[in-house]
Order: C-alpha cells, then sequence, then structure tokens
C-alpha cells in the first residue's frame, strides 16, 4: 500500500465521525522505484492531506519532508523528489491501519489494506 492510498483512506464505522487519518502501524514496508512524474506531484498536491502524509512517512522512518508544504514548493526538485518518494515509492507490506476514534484496527496484508467493516460495524 503505497502512502498515496493511506492519504485517501478513513474509517467508516457506523457513528464514527473523526475517521481520518488512520494513524499506519507498519510491520513491513519496502521502497519499489518509481519513475518521477512532476505533473503528476503537482495534480495531486492540492488533494493531500499533508499532516496525515507526513505522519504516516515518520511513521516508516521517511523523516525527510518539511512540517508545513505549500504548492510553491513544488517548483523545486528537491521537494518533488522528497514528496514523490514518500507518496508513491514507500510501500506498506504487513501492518494496520487505526481508526483515530474507535481504535479499531484494519490489516495490511502483502500490501493490500483490509478495510471491510464487520456487520455491527455498518
Amino acid at each position: 500500500m503505497r502512502l498515496l492510498t493511506h492519504n485517501m483512506l478513513s474509517c467508516n464505522i457506523k457513528g464514527v465521525t473523526n475517521g481520518f487519518p488512520l494513524k499506519l502501524e507498519a510491520d513491513k514496508w519496502v521502497t519499489k522505484e518509481v519513475d518521477l512524474n512532476a505533473d503528476f506531484l503537482r495534480g495531486i498536491f492540492p488533494k493531500i492531506e499533508w499532516s496525515a502524509l507526513l505522519a504516516a512517512a515518520r511513521a516508516l522512518g521517511f523523516a525527510e519532508l518539511p512540517e508545513q508544504a505549500d504548492a510553491s514548493m513544488l517548483s523545486s526538485d528537491d521537494f518533488l523528489r522528497r514528496f514523490h518518494h514518500a507518496l508513491l515509492e514507500l510501500h506498506v507490506e504487513e501492518g494496520a491501519l487505526v481508526c483515530p476514534e474507535t481504535g479499531r484496527k484494519f490489516p495490511i496484508n502483502k500490501g493490500i489494506p483490509n478495510m471491510l467493516l464487520h456487520e455491527d460495524e455498518v
């Protein structure tokens, strides 16, 4: 699971009002090289919740993103490389996503998050 995916997921348990961002508990992750596409990064940047990306990247030991980011930084090749690496090249293989409100853990197995709800959570 890429951190791009993590940034788009939330907890949909019935009654949950604060289901984003999910806390990332990673047991195993890998780096998979992907060609950098600056136009894609510039287009997706406004849709990214920066604090959630920052927390997830740090959970994987990647501390090279700035605390705050704005669109003016997208002209920097160095910033684009770091943003690209965190968003698209870090892949969580095993672990869990944790609902910030209920503490419910959604497992990540073989890079796939299982966000299926139990019958009583629908």
